[in-house]
Formats: structure tokens, C-alpha cells, sequence
């Protein structure tokens, strides 16, 4: 067995494949084009998911809203606890909506 893992090290390293690189004179100017391209696809994405998220908060503060309001009616324990989780979730929107645009450098 230890011939055969020998046999393999020497195959290996006289038949090693050969690196190939571009070198000379190479046209980058394609790249600034499809950079510049990229970078608006990226930027109309993220438009698009921070409505989503807007919309998603919307229904789910709304859904928390009526939540809170049955709870008072019916006396139940917790009331505190879901405002205060509506109230950060309002939060995260707002700070969401300002750090979102801006990781990707784009002011909305």
C-alpha cells in the first residue's frame, strides 16, 4: 500500500498541470461597463426590498395593533410586553430604512 501512495506522489508532481495567466495587452474597458450596470441592478433591488419591507411591517405593526387592543378588552397579561415589542419593531423599520440604503452608498 505505501508503494502505491509513492507511485501517486511521484505521478502527481511530474504531471502537475501547467498555470495559465493573460498577460500582454488585455481590453478592460468592458468591465467598467458591466461594473456601472451591476451597480444600478443593485441598487433598484434594494429599493424594491426596502418597500417590501416597508410593506411587511405595515400589515405586521397593524396585526400587533389589533393584538394589543383585544388584550385590553379581554384583560389579559402582556399588554406591556407587546407594546414595547411593537414599539421596537417600529424602531428596527425606521433604523432599517436608514442603514439599509446606506450600506450599499445610496441616500433614498
Amino acid at each position: 500500500m505505501p508503494r502505491t501512495k509513492y507511485i501517486l506522489c511521484a505521478l502527481c508532481s511530474i504531471l502537475s498541470c501547467p498555470a495559465f495567466a493573460k498577460s500582454g495587452s488585455v481590453n478592460y474597458s468592458w468591465g467598467a461597463d458591466a461594473l456601472a450596470s451591476m451597480h444600478d441592478f443593485v441598487v433598484t433591488m434594494m429599493l424594491y426590498v426596502l418597500y417590501f419591507c416597508y410593506a411587511v411591517a405595515t400589515i405586521l405593526a397593524i396585526v400587533s395593533a389589533l393584538q394589543i387592543y383585544i388584550k385590553m378588552n379581554t384583560g389579559e397579561d402582556g399588554i406591556t410586553k407587546s407594546i414595547v415589542a411593537l414599539f421596537g419593531a417600529c424602531l428596527f423599520i425606521i433604523g432599517a430604512s436608514i442603514v439599509f440604503p446606506a450600506f450599499f452608498g445610496y441616500r433614498v
